[in-house]
């Protein structure tokens, strides 16, 4: 089999119109179901758009024999592959841009080694907070914080109170691979109550179920005091 065969096993010796193709198998159709599973041709496709847009597709990718050789090229090169439009040449460069910003700023996450520091990213969350309020930090699969804490509760609170749903709908949101819970005592000591133990064991429980575990729960008191239930293993065992 040749080099671009392999490459391109779908659509190397026969240019295929997106009409042609059955509904679940057409670009936009496979990206809305799970983008992650499309090849850089299906992706490229929906970018240029068209009915042929996957013999352009490959038409670019065969030019350019890669997506970093894309990105570095000019949009003139771009518009000179049959198909191309200045529009298209554009957005697949904006497209390819915007990646290699999230890499960037993935490579800048920063990581929690201990809970102090989930602790430091959490206070300033509840500096003006009268009452309790629950947030939830959201971590990649090597511990680095994805985006700000999400407040996912105000209120005291009650194990009875919270549901599954809540403590977990940002984590499966985000594709998170493990969550840091934290709450505030407002009275500044964050002394756990049976209620926080109680909290803890659902989430805990309920992370095993959904695979997304629960690395610590924190509270917040004043200054710089905080307890973690893990380290006490309250909750946890």
């Amino acid at each position: 089999m040749s080099d671009q065969g392999f490459l391109f096993p779908s659509f190397a010796y026969a240019p295929v119109t997106i009409t042609a193709l059955p509904l679940r198998e057409q670009p936009i159709e496979r990206a809305l179901a799970n983008v992650s599973n499309c090849s850089s041709i299906e992706l490229l496709s929906v970018l240029i758009g068209g009915p042929k847009a996957l013999e352009t597709a490959q038409a670019v990718m065969v030019q350019f024999s890669s997506l970093h050789d894309v990105m570095h090229a000019g949009v003139g090169d771009l518009i000179a592959v049959r198909g191309i439009s200045k529009t298209s040449a554009v957005r697949i460069k904006a497209a390819l841009q915007l990646g290699l910003r999230a890499a960037v700023e993935t490579s800048e996450r920063l990581a929690i080694s201990c809970p102090a520091d989930a602790a430091t990213i959490f206070r300033r969350h509840f500096a003006d907070k009268d009452q309790e309020c629950l947030y939830v930090m959201l971590l990649d699969t090597r511990n680095r914080v994805i985006r700000d804490p999400i407040e996912i509760y105000r209120g005291s609170l009650n194990s009875v109170m919270i549901r599954v749903g809540e403590l977990f709908r940002e984590a499966v949101r985000w594709n998170a691979s493990a969550i840091i819970l934290a709450h505030n005592h407002p009275s500044t000591d964050p002394s756990p109550s049976p209620d926080d133990v109680a909290v803890t064991r659902l989430a805990v429980e309920s992370g095993k179920m959904l695979d997304i575990p629960l690395h610590d729960h924190l509270i917040i008191g004043g200054g710089s005091k905080f307890v973690s239930l893990k380290e006490r293993g309250l909750g946890f065992n």
